[in-house]
C-alpha cells in the first residue's frame, strides 16, 4: 500500500493506494475516533459489487452501520437527493461524531461530502472512491457539491475528508465508458503539471486499457501526488489551485446544456481541454505542434476531442456566463503554454470565444 498525505494543517489526510484493500476498510476507520454509527453512502449497481465486503468489514470492526443508496447518475447529484441522504441520517440517529463513507464515483463522493459538511453543521467523512475518475481527482481536495439545472456543482462547499482509501481493483469491474471518462482527468494533470506523465499516458495505452495493475497504480498514485501538492499550497482556490480547472470551464458548460445525460464527466472535459487548447492557441500562446499532441492523445484513448455539432455555439457560451469560476461576469480560463505547463488567463474577448465555440467537427 503507497500513502500520499494531503497536507492541510489539522485538516491534514492520507490518500491510501493498493490492490485488494477494500476489505480494510473497518480496520482504517478505528483509527479516526468516530461514534460507533456511521452510514455508507452508495447507489445500486456499486452496492451489488461491494456493499457487501465493505459491510462485512465496517461491521467486523464494530460499527453499526446504516447503507443508504441513490440513483446512479449524474442527473440525481441534486438537491431531492441530498434531502434523502439527511432524511436516513435523521431517521437513523447519526450523531455529531458519525461519519460518512463515500463508496463509489464522483456523483456519490460530492454528494456523500456535502452532507457531511452540513449534516450537524459537519461530521466526518471518509471517501472510498471506485471509479478512476473519482481516485485520480474528485476524491481528493475537499470539494463537495452538488448541480443545478442552470449550471454544475453550483451548490457545495469545501470540507475535506478524514481519509481516502483507493483501491485500485474495483476498476476491474468499472465499464470501459467510464474507465476512459476517468482517464481525461489525468491527461489533464498531464497538460497542466507533468510532462512525463503525459507522455507515459501516449505511450503506455495498450497497458492502461488492459487494466495493467502496475500501470494503473503509477497514474493514480501520480494523478493524487499532484492534486495532493496543489491543494495544500491552494486549498479554496484562491490561486494555484485553479489550474486543476483546465478544460472545465468549457466542459461543465457542455454538460449543463446537455442536462448530464448525453456526457460522462471525463467526456464533457475532453472536449473542454481541446477547445481550451485551441483558444490558447490563438492567442498564441500554445503553438500548432502541441494542440496535436493533446488531441491525439484524447483521441487515442477514444474519447471526444470536438463539440458535437448539435450543441450550439450560443447555448454554451450563454451556460459559461452563469460559470461560479466568473468574476463580475468575466471568465477565467486555464490556458496551455506547452504540454507541462498552463497559465490563467482572464479577459478573453467574446468574439474569439465565440469562433471556438463554434469550430467545425
Amino acid at each position: 500500500m503507497q500513502k500520499i498525505r494531503v497536507e492541510l494543517g489539522e485538516r491534514s489526510y492520507d490518500i491510501a493506494i493498493g490492490n485488494n484493500i477494500l476489505d480494510g476498510i473497518g480496520d482504517a476507520l478505528k483509527s479516526l475516533d468516530l461514534s460507533p454509527r456511521v452510514a455508507v453512502v452508495s447507489n445500486p449497481t456499486v452496492i451489488a459489487l461491494y456493499g457487501e465486503r465493505v459491510s462485512n468489514s465496517i461491521k467486523e470492526a464494530g460499527f453499526d452501520l446504516l447503507t443508504v443508496t441513490i440513483p446512479d447518475g449524474e442527473e440525481y447529484k441534486d438537491l431531492l437527493w441530498l434531502q434523502h441522504i439527511y432524511d436516513e441520517l435523521l431517521s437513523h440517529k447519526l450523531d455529531r461524531a458519525s461519519g460518512l463513507i463515500a463508496l463509489g464515483g464522483g456523483v456519490i463522493g460530492d454528494m456523500t461530502g456535502f452532507a457531511a459538511s452540513t449534516y450537524m453543521r459537519g461530521i466526518a467523512y471518509i471517501q472510498v472512491p471506485t471509479t478512476l475518475l473519482a481516485q485520480v481527482d474528485s476524491s481528493v481536495g475537499g470539494k463537495t457539491g452538488v448541480n443545478h439545472k442552470l449550471g454544475k456543482n453550483m451548490i457545495g462547499t469545501f470540507w475535506q475528508p478524514r481519509l481516502v482509501w483507493t483501491d485500485i481493483e474495483t476498476l476491474g469491474t468499472l465499464p470501459e465508458r467510464e474507465l476512459l471518462a476517468g482517464l481525461a482527468e489525468v491527461i489533464k494533470y498531464g497538460v497542466i503539471y507533468d510532462r512525463k506523465l503525459f507522455d507515459f499516458l501516449a505511450d503506455n495505452r495498450d497497458k492502461i486499457i488492459s487494466l495493467d495493475s502496475e500501470t494503473l497504480t503509477h497514474i493514480v498514485q501520480r494523478s493524487c501526488e499532484i492534486k495532493a501538492e496543489v491543494v495544500a499550497k491552494d486549498e479554496r482556490e484562491a490561486g494555484l489551485r485553479a489550474i486543476l480547472n483546465y478544460g472545465h470551464t468549457i466542459g461543465h458548460a457542455v454538460e449543463t446544456v446537455t442536462e448530464y445525460k448525453k456526457f460522462l464527466h471525463g467526456e464533457a472535459v475532453a472536449i473542454g481541454m481541446c477547445l481550451e487548447a485551441k483558444l490558447s492557441r490563438m492567442l498564441d500562446l500554445l503553438d500548432d505542434i502541441h494542440v496535436s499532441q493533446i488531441e491525439d492523445v484524447i483521441d487515442s484513448y477514444g474519447l471526444p476531442s470536438r463539440k458535437p455539432s448539435y450543441i450550439s455555439a450560443h447555448s454554451i457560451f450563454l451556460s459559461m456566463q452563469l460559470d461560479k469560476k466568473a468574476i463580475a461576469g468575466e471568465l477565467k480560463f486555464i490556458l496551455p503554454e506547452k504540454i507541462g505547463s498552463v497559465r490563467i488567463y482572464k479577459g478573453v474577448s467574446e468574439d474569439l470565444l465565440r469562433e471556438v465555440l463554434r469550430s467545425p467537427d
